[in-house]
């Protein structure tokens, strides 16, 4: 129980508890203690049980004492005070009270090492190194701290020879101190080597030895500032030395910048890690820099350091420092390009000696330095679309960033060059995978635009580059044509690349051939490629490019004229209602969905900057006016007959047709999806003008190329597809119907006519024939039924259906009665007669699968149009 609750007299309760922890028999002699490892944390627990011994021992003597005479002085405790002031009148110097604090330091590291406990000695040499900073003289150290930093070094030595012979499991604690002192005790020495020789080489003299050193220089006067301002060695105007926060001069020397980069990497990824002073601290680095080895590794650690900014799943990296993060790996570039003997390369090992720059030696033709190029440009990538996201695209902010794109595409070539140089030396192995990935990067930048753009890029690119430089896979005078160039790049991943990437590089070449209206070509790759089986297998990213793909094969097939292959092609992206998700291009807020914010902040990372869109109302324009010019035909076709068997070729759109029917009044078309809807209706009274009319009024064809072959196209689309409804819809009214007729209805060709009627009666969808004599289509009756005969057919068949339902469930009821299997094998056999057989044979003897139309077009506000 806590002293503070108990109850009574408190000093007398907590005296007898102390005396009872701290003196043991009827004497009260302290307690001789053992030798226990000690900490720096014990040291002050220490203190506080001393503390607490004599508080314990001056109540004792007065437990005696009670009321007010506890509060009064007596002879002996007055005397006791007069000679603690007599006490405290003897002052120690500062630099003596340092060298107490350092004698007690050493004095529990000592007593660490008597006891195998590594964790309090790691602590205590962080804090005798702290200690001895401020002891220094001229650079030499009190020969105390020498003497135990040596003893140290001697013992972790031994410790670890010990380790190897008999090995024996320590504890976390003991091997993590173990590893902390073996990584710090090394390069901690090294500042001292001179002193440490001497005290190896006589001990004794070098303890006894009083010589006066000669006198250091003056030291200059000490400006304390923060690690990351300006810190150089040299003073200035005013004597001034910039001191870091360990109390040391911060020198930065070419000799002195391995050791910096190695504190930083050692630091990196802890916590309270002041990023932006590492990156000031390295800038002034790579000032002090001389030999191309340090430039190397001191950008490399520089840029690395730039990119934890933005290391945070919702930030992007800031603006400032992806730009110097862009130019320092420029310079980075142009310094392996120039220094033919340094080479970055994965794989290589670490040079650990920050003491002297590697040399080559042995007949070494490179100087090899651990890192990946490839890595860093995908890296600043990933940042800059990360920062495209975070930025709202209609601003002028988005413009801008967006001209960082060929600064960016310049870095990926330069690197591109860089690698193929590397791959030309048979020695080195460097991964294909590395040469693919910044390959598919290139490609990733160039596929999705137009040729007069790639052509600028490439130029711009090569500008940078010196004229005796050439590339192996895109050289310099091939790359003028985009279309030879986007064939080539994605030649070379064909061949040396498989899975994502090699599916990711035909998939680009598709896009761009669709791009650029080569649809035969993009159809049959697209075909061939069989990517539409194994899709489900690969990434969302490449799910996504593929989704994109084939939108983009779509669109072409429609610039081309062939509505039904682009409706076919858009019906599996515009048909789902997720056109936003599944292009990347949005995320869709459903009612009901159940989406984790996890979830939610994924597909925010998927989104695909703005510059890369399909603009989603064109998209939805192109899908509704070829499920119009489709949908309408079939309609007229079918009706609500039901003999002729109903198919659907959208579902979208029957179900905007079906919501625009229901409406009371329809006012004048406000949006696209009005027009189309317009049209349709108009089409389907045979209005073919005005559909046209409502088309054409659509204002996002101005978007596609070529706006006016564009609507010329969709005339002649819709001039056939309301001469295929008019026939439909009107075939039953007559026998015979001239050609000429129709083609003056229609303004078109007699020619165009002829062909468009013989393909419907070539595909049995109008029983008629055509007379090439006398340019007559003539109609036959024979086969058709009329609404009536329709009607009485339906109401037959389901009455039928209902008498077999009737007698199963009687069936089952009656447990199987021979009465109910006469009378339904008596009724099966008069169905099975004459009549019914042979009105079937009248129906099957004619177009079972297609119904020639006309009477049976009367449903829906549509069949009012054309009946009104």
């Amino acid at each position: 129980m806590s002293r503070f609750f108990r109850g009574g007299d408190d000093s007398s309760s907590e005296s007898s508890s102390d005396e009872e922890e701290l003196y043991s028999g009827d004497e009260a002699e302290p307690k001789v203690a053992k030798d226990v490892a000690v900490d720096s944390d014990d040291e002050s627990e220490e203190e506080d049980e001393e503390e607490e011994a004599s508080d314990s021992s001056d109540s004792d003597a007065g437990a005696q004492k009670k009321g007010l005479s506890r509060f009064l002085l007596d002879q002996e405790s007055s005397e006791e005070e007069n000679s603690d002031a007599e006490e405290t009148t003897k002052v120690k110097s500062a630099k003596d009270k340092r060298h107490d604090e350092l004698d007690a330091t050493i004095a529990l590291i000592l007593n660490g090492q008597k006891i195998n406990d590594w964790g309090s000695i790691a602590n205590e040499f962080d804090k005798l190194n702290r200690q001895v900073v401020k002891l220094l003289d001229g650079g030499k150290a009190p020969k105390a701290y020498i003497k135990c930093i040596a003893e140290l070094e001697d013992f972790m030595n031994e410790t670890q020879a010990k380790q190897k012979v008999t090995p024996k499991k320590m504890n976390a604690t003991n091997a993590r101190g173990l590893n902390t002192v073996k990584q710090r005790i090394k390069k901690n020495n090294k500042d001292y080597q001179a002193q440490i020789d001497a005290f190896r080489k006589n001990s004794d003299d070098f303890m006894e030895s009083d010589e006066e050193e000669e006198k250091p220089a003056p030291k200059p006067k000490v400006r304390f500032q923060d690690f990351a301002l300006d810190a150089t060695a040299e003073e200035d105007d005013e004597g001034f030395a910039t001191v870091g926060k360990g109390g040391r001069a911060l020198l930065f020397t070419p000799e002195s910048i391995f050791k910096h980069l190695r504190t930083i990497l050692e630091s990196r990824g802890k916590k309270n890690t002041d990023r932006l002073e590492q990156i000031k601290v390295m800038e002034k680095l790579f000032e002090v820099a001389v030999t191309p080895y340090q430039k190397i590794r001191v950008l490399m650690t520089l840029v690395s350091a730039r990119f934890d900014l933005g290391s945070g799943a919702a930030t992007s990296m800031p603006l400032e420092h992806w730009k110097a993060s862009e130019r320092e790996l420029s310079t980075l570039l142009q310094i392996l390009e120039k220094e033919k003997d340094h080479i970055v390369i994965e794989g290589a090992e670490e040079w650990e000696d920050d003491d002297k720059p590697p040399t080559l030696e042995g007949g070494a033709k490179y100087i090899k330095v651990p890192g990946s190029i490839v890595s860093f440009i995908e890296r600043l990538d990933d940042e800059l679309t990360r920062s495209l996201q975070a930025i709202d695209p209609h601003t002028s902010e988005y413009i801008e960033r967006l001209t960082d794109e060929g600064s960016l595409y310049n870095i990926i070539f330069q690197g591109l060059l860089y690698y193929e140089m590397l791959r030309k030396d048979a020695t080195l192995e460097v991964p294909q995978d590395s040469l693919n990935r910044i390959i598919q990067r290139r490609l990733d930048h160039i596929y999705f635009k137009p040729s007069q753009v790639i052509k600028i890029l490439e130029e711009n690119s090569w500008k940078q580059v010196p004229s005796n430089i050439d590339s192996s896979i895109t050289p310099r005078n091939e790359t003028n044509d985009a279309g030879q160039l986007i064939n080539t790049v994605c030649s070379y991943l064909f061949e040396n690349s498989e899975g994502i990437i090699r599916a990711r590089a035909m998939l680009c070449q598709i896009y761009f051939l669709a791009l650029h209206d080569d649809y035969y070509r993009a159809r049959d790759m697209m075909l061939t490629s069989h990517l539409q089986e194994s899709i489900a297998n690969f990434d969302i990213n490449s799910q996504i490019l593929y989704n994109r793909t084939l939108v983009q094969v779509g669109l072409c097939a429609f610039r081309k004229g062939l509505v039904y292959d682009a409706q076919n092609t858009l019906q599996e992206i515009c048909g789902s209602g997720r056109q936003k998700e599944l292009l990347a291009q949005g995320v869709m807020i459903q009612r009901y969905s159940q989406v984790t914010p996890e979830q939610e902040r994924l597909e925010k990372q998927r989104q695909l900057p703005f510059h890369m869109h399909i603009n989603l109302e064109l998209l939805e324009c192109v899908y509704l006016t070829c499920s119009m010019l489709l949908e309408i035909p079939l309609l007229a076709q079918t009706g609500s007959s039901p003999d002729v068997k109903k198919r659907v070729i959208s579902k979208t759109y029957r179900r905007m047709l079906e919501y625009h029917e229901r409406q009371i009044f329809t006012g004048p078309p406000e949006n696209t999806r009005d027009h189309v809807m317009q049209a349709s209706k108009a089409l389907a009274a045979g209005e073919w003008k005005k559909a046209t009319h409502f088309i054409h009024s659509i204002k996002i064809w101005e978007l596609m190329p070529d706006t006016d072959d564009i609507k010329a196209m969709l005339a002649k689309q819709i001039q056939e597809e309301g001469l295929r409804t008019y026939l439909f819809t009107y075939a039953p009214f007559y026998d015979t119907l001239a050609v000429e007729t129709l083609s003056g209805m229609f303004e078109l060709d007699s020619r165009k006519v002829s062909a468009v009627v013989s393909k419907m009666i070539s595909h049995e969808e109008l029983a008629a024939a055509l007379d090439q004599v006398t340019e007559t289509v003539i109609f036959r009756k024979g086969v058709e039924l009329s609404r009536l005969q329709s009607l009485a057919l339906t109401l037959s068949d389901k009455a039928s259906a209902l008498i077999e339902t009737n007698e199963r469930t009687l069936e089952q009821r009656t447990q199987g009665s021979t009465n109910a299997f006469n009378r339904k094998d008596g009724r099966g056999g008069q169905r099975g007669g004459g009549q019914r057989g042979g009105r079937g044979g009248a129906r099957t003897g004619g177009n079972t699968q297609r119904q020639a139309g006309g009477t049976q077009f009367t449903g829906g506000a549509l069949g009012a149009a054309v009946r009104g």
